[in-house]
């Protein structure tokens, strides 16, 4: 197996470069039946998909289980708001990494508080503070991932050659993969900690 270890690693930094989040401007500003959020979600982000021909980004069935956990509020006359899309976004990018009862304790303060809009301050207001403060992420996620592949290049310098190129992407794949397990530890004590403040 033969792998350009820089070629890999430039193209891991033009997909973070090319991350892109939905602007609430770009959502309707009426409300949707299913199909039309579906198709809304399915055109915002295939991109961001693994296997973009396949991968189902929104199916009806995902909706109306999400709706039967209590995370989302159930749609009016079969229609969903902007809000509705807005927690769409935000379930799409938590459910690869938290469980169904951990959004369901994540969103709760956030329905309840603001998913109507009828206050000073709006769910599209957190959903626009929130994803701004990841756009400015971006460029210290690109210099720990640089840092992960410099680290990774220099082990196993005393391994066996004809194994070397892939024991070095396996020690990046662990060091990323180490710092998705820790980040993911102290979301859940922190989600843990809101179940507590419940009580």
């Amino acid at each position: 197996m033969t792998i350009d270890m820089q070629d890999m690693l430039n193209s891991i930094l033009d997909s973070l470069e090319r991350i892109e989040y939905i602007r609430p401007e770009d959502i309707p500003n009426i409300d949707l039946y299913m199909d039309q959020v579906t198709t809304f979600m399915d055109n915002k982000l295939r991109r961001t998909a693994r296997n973009p021909g396949d991968d189902k980004i929104l199916t009806k069935t995902m909706i109306n289980n999400y709706t039967k956990n209590d995370l989302l509020p159930p749609p009016v006359k079969k229609k969903y708001s902007k809000e509705h899309v807005l927690l769409l976004i935000f379930i799409y990018y938590f459910k690869g990494i938290l469980s169904i009862h951990d959004i369901q304790v994540l969103f709760a303060p956030i329905t309840d508080k603001f998913f109507k809009g009828d206050g000073d301050f709006s769910l599209e207001q957190i959903y626009d503070e929130v994803f701004g403060l990841e756009k400015e992420h971006v460029q210290s996620l690109k210099e720990d991932v640089i840092e992960k592949f410099r680290q990774s290049g220099e082990t196993f310098g005393e391994g066996p050659k004809d194994s070397e190129e892939f024991l070095k992407l396996f020690s990046f794949i662990c060091m990323l993969s180490f710092d998705v397990y820790v980040k993911k530890l102290i979301i859940e004590k922190l989600i843990d900690g809101m179940k507590t403040d419940k009580k």
